[in-house]
């Protein structure tokens, strides 16, 4: 079941669900997310059965960005979140990117998550894409988990970019 507003407000209040939380992002069944930092790639990367090596990443210092045509960026967000081990999310675009010419890359938020969350962003039209700090980008669903599960563990606790 996907969580309403006044649950969302409800978690935020009493779990403190979502740090940094503006009334004003919260949406009738999600919470809209705002861009805080934006990261460019500085080499590639290895993903095998076993091992996995991330990319080199270099932070950009912002107040507007221009993301050229066929460019990627990874986005870190303002808010951080704090997920209770019963509740799950999937993070969605807002409209306005794709309608400009951009895609949102994302995963799943696992219960019992803690950080911010990165996305990766990429600029497929033709055209430059200018980005503000602040901007909200992404919405947030946040859903029940039914039965048993384990938290998350994994290298990125935190909010590790890379």
């Amino acid at each position: 079941m996907i969580l309403d507003r006044e649950k969302i407000a409800e978690l935020v209040e009493k779990k403190n669900l979502i740090e940094c939380f503006s009334v004003d992002c919260l949406e009738g069944a999600g919470y809209d997310l705002r861009v805080n930092r934006i990261h460019r790639l500085k080499s590639g990367g290895f993903l095998g059965a076993e091992d996995r090596k991330t990319p080199d990443v270099e932070a950009v210092d912002f107040t507007r960005y221009s993301l050229k045509p066929g460019e990627y960026v990874l986005i870190e967000t303002l808010e951080r979140v704090n997920m209770p081990r019963n509740l799950a999310a999937r993070v969605l675009p807002r409209s306005s990117l794709f309608r400009c010419g951009c895609a949102l890359f994302n995963a799943l938020v696992d219960p019992g998550y803690q950080g911010v969350l990165i996305f990766g962003l990429k600029n497929l039209s033709d055209f430059d894409f200018v980005l503000e700090r602040g901007a909200r980008v992404a919405q947030i669903v946040f859903e029940e988990v039914a039965g048993e599960t384990r938290g998350y563990d994994g290298r990125y606790q935190g909010g590790r970019v890379v």
